[in-house]
């Protein structure tokens, strides 16, 4: 008996999300490992001739792009507030031109180097933008 009053108050589906408190652990350094990630795996993909090897390495690349995607988005709605918005105009094109560079028109879609390099290049000026909020 105690165990079917117990189940009924048991969440049937364990969500999880990045806590909305000012915890300091925002941070624009995970989208850049994570993107750094997408463009070791397509120089590897370049390297190989193994079939089943490049097979791999598009798997992980497209996992680290949608990561990318991820931690910028936590950035752009969780961290960034309107008075950063406010004072750097181009924020909201950085995430989006950079979110766009992870999806399946960037890095997820391609094996180019330079699409990852580009993505890169835009998490580091989100980034100066990041710290410079932080001062």
């Amino acid at each position: 008996m105690f165990n079917s009053v117990i189940s009924k108050f048991k969440p049937s589906e364990t969500v999880f999300a990045h806590c909305d408190l000012p915890c300091g652990v925002y941070d624009p350094a995970q989208a850049k490992i994570e993107a750094q990630s997408v463009k070791a795996c397509m120089e590897k993909y370049a390297a190989s001739s193994d079939a089943d090897f490049k097979a791999r390495a598009v798997s992980i690349k497209e996992e680290r792009s949608e990561l990318v995607k991820h931690h910028l988005w936590v950035l752009w709605t969780d961290y960034f507030k309107p008075n950063h918005f406010e004072a750097y105009p181009q924020l909201h094109s950085l995430f989006n031109e950079a979110t766009k560079l992870a999806g399946a028109g960037g890095s997820k879609g391609s094996n180019d180097v330079a699409v990852a390099e580009k993505l890169i290049g835009k998490i580091d000026e989100i980034a100066e933008i990041f710290w410079a909020t932080k001062k």
